[in-house]
């Protein structure tokens, strides 16, 4: 059966907690009511975005008065030596509040509901309109991260995760890039020329070199009509968006055009650039999928009109995926192509049973083999009892209607019924499931495993313990252990950490 590729729906917003917002303070009016510890982070955190800053209080806690008196790196603050009263309302962007408790904290809101000015009550979070989050500070380039008050700390820890991901000199390239944006738009027309000289510009940033200003010329020097457009096979692993490469998520972000298969979790694409063109062109064994050609016919029709478009692919692309096929039409047609690896079904599997595929006590070796041809059948031209062995170990790609032919032309050969074999469904995702058995179980075992998702079989020594480290719930009809029977094996349920 075939179809024809089609355009998947636009990705949805998922439900915010809060909007994110970036407020420009810029000479703006700010109150501040309280001299308190915690108003004095507020108050140097608002003169740091370039507000004039009115601090309300009869008193000064030591924090607050230091800080008045170091001056503010930008902005201003200036002490009112009095108490909060409904005229510090007037003319201000926002008010922050200290409030000493509930009551106050209520009177302040009503206040600021009746000026029409958004306030923010510190650590009572029910009487805030808006709230602050970590920040990570590149100016012009900055991030804020909410947790919605639910959890600060939280929101700090991934601060700290960012900080370590952004180079120092990532604020030199963002300053630069708001200087040429203007001369960025006059050169270049909108579209997939401007689009490249940001993703190089970004490039660059990201790579921590600071020479700025030779870097952007070499940029600015490039051709300003339509070039052609290009492909990038990219590797989206085998489900888990976790598992996906950093240049993997920069090809999505940078993409005008994604062709991705059946396998493809949700939440991989959910990491793509959302004004990206989707398109689905399904592959998948036993089921209805789209022609090779036609994604070759597409993939080059798109290309010739200027786009970059992403060949989103299950597992790596290079490993049953027919890259080649997709590569040889590309070059053929004169389009530039690259690959993205990505990490493939057989190593996550060896990971999420903690089971290495090579051991110098029971496998010197590891094949990957297919478990179809173009008929649907074994291929012809692989020796299988070759590949398959008491010194090697074995994984089967998209063979789980074949099993029964596999166990068959294996047992003939006189590889022993009980060698070690586990099947794993949905490798990766929250849905996986293991079954752990020998040799002459493996029909069965395939046979009871459902058809909603993609099926792996590792065959040979490596995996005899497997039954005994994978994490299990109890899945239904278990025994007192939690291990469902299917045809002497075992079959679990594992938990995604």
């Amino acid at each position: 059966m075939s179809r024809k590729p089609s355009k998947a729906p636009p990705a949805r917003m998922k439900p915010l907690a809060v909007l994110p917002v970036f407020l420009n303070l810029n000479g703006k009016q700010v109150a501040l009511l309280g001299g308190t510890e915690a108003a004095a982070w507020k108050a140097e955190l608002l003169a740091a975005s370039g507000a004039h800053v009115k601090v309300y209080a009869s008193e000064l806690e030591s924090e607050t008065e230091e800080l008045l008196e170091r001056g503010a790196s930008a902005g201003s603050l200036t002490w009112h030596q009095r108490p909060w009263a409904l005229d510090v309302f007037q003319n201000v962007a926002c008010v922050v509040a200290d409030a000493t408790d509930e009551a106050e904290a209520k009177a302040m809101v009503c206040a600021a509901q009746n000026a029409g000015v958004p306030i923010n009550v510190i650590d009572k979070p029910a009487f805030c309109q808006f709230q602050f989050g970590s920040i990570v500070n590149r100016s012009p380039a900055v991030i804020g991260i909410s947790t919605a008050g639910a959890a600060p700390i939280l929101g700090q820890a991934i601060r700290r995760k960012i900080e370590t991901l952004l180079p120092q000199t990532l604020q030199g390239w963002a300053q630069l890039a708001q200087q040429v944006r203007a001369r960025v738009m006059n050169r270049f027309p909108a579209g997939a020329l401007r689009r490249t000289f940001w993703e190089k510009f970004v490039d660059a940033a990201f790579s921590g070199e600071a020479a700025f200003e030779a870097s952007v010329a070499d940029l600015l020097s490039g051709p300003t009509s339509v070039a052609q457009g290009r492909v990038t096979l990219v590797g989206a692993g085998p489900g888990d968006p976790e598992l996906l490469t950093l240049k993997a998520v920069r090809a999505l972000q940078a993409a005008d055009v994604i062709l991705f298969d059946d396998l493809v979790s949700d939440e991989v694409l959910e990491l793509a650039r959302r004004e990206a063109k989707r398109m689905l062109v399904g592959k998948r064994g036993g089921r209805e999928s789209c022609k090779q050609h036609d994604i070759n016919a597409l993939m080059i029709k798109l290309a010739s009109q200027g786009k970059h478009v992403v060949r989103l692919k299950s597992g790596d692309p290079m490993i049953f995926g027919r890259a080649g096929e997709e590569i040889d039409a590309l070059k053929a047609k004169g389009i530039p192509v690259s690959v993205v690896p990505g990490i493939t079904a057989a190593s996550a599997m060896a990971s999420r049973l903690g089971v290495s595929l090579t051991h110098r006590d029971h496998a010197q070796a590891v094949s990957f083999m297919t478990g179809h041809s173009r008929k649907g059948q074994l291929p012809e031209t692989l020796a299988y009892e070759n590949l398959i062995g008491p010194s090697r170990s074995a994984i089967l790609y998209m063979g789980s209607k074949t099993a029964p032919q596999l166990t068959k032309n294996l047992l003939g050969k006189g590889i022993p019924s009980n060698l070690p074999v586990v099947v794993v469904q949905s490798v990766s995702r929250p849905n996986e499931m293991v079954w752990a058995g020998s040799l002459e179980d493996l029909p069965a075992a395939c046979k009871a495993m459902s058809t909603a998702g993609p099926i792996l079989i590792g065959i040979g020594a490596v995996f005899q313990k497997t039954d005994k480290r994978a994490d299990c719930t109890r899945p239904a009809s278990c025994d007192e252990h939690g291990r469902q029977r299917h045809a002497a094996g075992t079959f679990v349920q594992t938990v995604m950490p």
